[in-house]
């Protein structure tokens, strides 16, 4: 049994790169995983401001949601961001989020297997590769730890356009190999 940590990084209920992340992490619940999903929804995540000060501190010196993810995330055995694809790249509180945890560079880590899932209303197989980039350039700060799995849903809008998608049951499956 692994921990694994599914983070939602879009900020609206329901959206499609959620339902990926929930399908991901019934798909790792059922077989045999822990499974924490957090959702950014109603969290309160800041800009880094490059001050540095958690290199010293060993956490963020900003009081707000990011030290306690940044504690799962280095508890966890495998991490997974699901993200929206705004102009061929990840979401921005993706990006703030993964600045942020700037105070894990020096810190001891247990994930060793990385996931993406990326949702775009493109669909060209091009469109999450920007997306992907930015996450491993994260994953190479954490040499132990690797991007073992994507997963792109593309040509999708709104909930209704992935709720039969067969990429919801790709998720699931990509979830249950976790382990």
């Amino acid at each position: 049994m692994k921990k694994v940590i599914v983070i939602s990084t879009s900020l609206r209920h329901g959206s499609n790169s959620d339902m990926l992340a929930e399908n991901f992490a019934e798909g790792a619940k059922a077989a045999g995983n822990e499974v924490e999903k957090i959702s950014l929804v109603g969290k309160n995540i800041q800009f880094c401001k490059g001050c540095m000060a958690c290199q010293k501190l060993g956490r963020c010196a900003i009081k707000d949601d990011v030290n306690d993810i940044m504690q799962k995330v280095l508890k966890t055995d495998v991490v997974c961001w699901a993200t929206p694809i705004y102009y061929y790249e990840m979401s921005g509180q993706m990006k703030t989020l993964i600045d942020r945890m700037n105070a894990m560079y020096e810190l001891d880590y247990q994930f060793r297997d990385v996931y993406l899932l990326t949702t775009a209303a493109e669909d060209e197989t091009e469109t999450p590769k920007r997306a992907e980039t930015g996450l491993t350039g994260w994953i190479d700060c954490y040499p132990k730890s690797r991007l073992v799995g994507t997963l792109f849903c593309g040509g999708v809008n709104d909930a209704r356009e992935i709720e039969d998608n067969p990429k919801l049951q790709e998720a699931y499956e990509l979830g249950k190999r976790v382990g």
